[in-house]
């Protein structure tokens, strides 16, 4: 069983420092003090603000060659900024939610005990009834997490499955969400791992970090390449989930 956790600030590769130095530094020197900058926790999140690093992503997805968790955060970030959500670790935790997505089978939920993962939320449910402590602090993280995915990546598919087909609408997965962030806020384990903050927040505000994701992908796919990294998540994870 893996939590997500909100690491994407501190797993940053070579490559995305030099895009951050390339983008902001105008000299050599310039370069050398940013670096000694992004050394330091508080000095590091002042700069991943910076709307020139965001612009850059937008302008020029194709032609970068960073880690998904520094193009998921700059993102993210932004538009939970723009949503009213200030929170760095909210950003962070929600990056890393993208950034594990984009790897199907990481980010399935896998518990001990069941034979293959639990991909539907029924059977998620269903595995809570004789779940112990931590198994059932695991699905319920892990039923927010799903919800909060679907539901912010894929609000358009889920309105046309909800309308022709009769599946659940997005207002049951912001139910879904909700619950079970407050759930596993609650819950002691989330005190241990550090995460009832972030799962509290998520819960009070599901609906607009939800909203803040609609906009993200409506934003990223309008700009047409298919090369940059949100485009590749999404076609990746409908040809997987068959939502395509």
């Amino acid at each position: 069983m893996k939590l997500i956790q909100p690491n994407c600030r501190i797993q940053f590769t070579a490559a995305d420092l030099d895009f951050i130095t390339d983008t902001l530094a105008s000299t050599t020197q310039n370069r050398g003090v940013l670096l000694q900058l992004l050394a330091d926790c508080e000095t590091r999140d002042l700069i991943l603000d910076d709307e020139k690093l965001f612009q850059a992503l937008l302008e020029h997805p194709s032609c970068l060659r960073i880690s998904n968790r520094l193009y998921f955060y700059v993102i993210v970030r932004n538009v939970l900024r723009e949503a009213g959500i200030d929170d760095r670790d909210v950003a962070d935790y929600t990056a890393e939610l993208l950034a594990e997505y984009s790897d199907f089978e990481a980010s399935r939920c896998r518990v001990p005990g069941h034979d293959t993962p639990l991909d539907y939320f029924f059977e998620m449910l269903a595995a809570l009834k004789d779940a112990d402590e931590r198994r059932s602090f695991y699905i319920r993280a892990h039923i927010g997490n799903h919800s909060l995915f679907l539901s912010g990546v894929f609000p358009q598919r889920i309105r046309y499955r909800a309308e022709k087909k009769g599946f659940p609408d997005l207002r049951y997965y912001e139910a879904m969400g909700q619950s079970s962030f407050r759930i596993a806020s609650d819950h002691r384990l989330a005190s241990k791992y550090e995460l009832g903050p972030i799962y509290s927040k998520l819960a009070d505000r599901f609906q607009e970090t939800r909203q803040a994701l609609n906009e993200m992908s409506e934003r990223l796919v309008s700009l047409g390449d298919a090369d940059n990294g949100f485009d590749a998540l999404l076609l990746k994870v409908m040809n997987q989930q068959n939502w395509s």
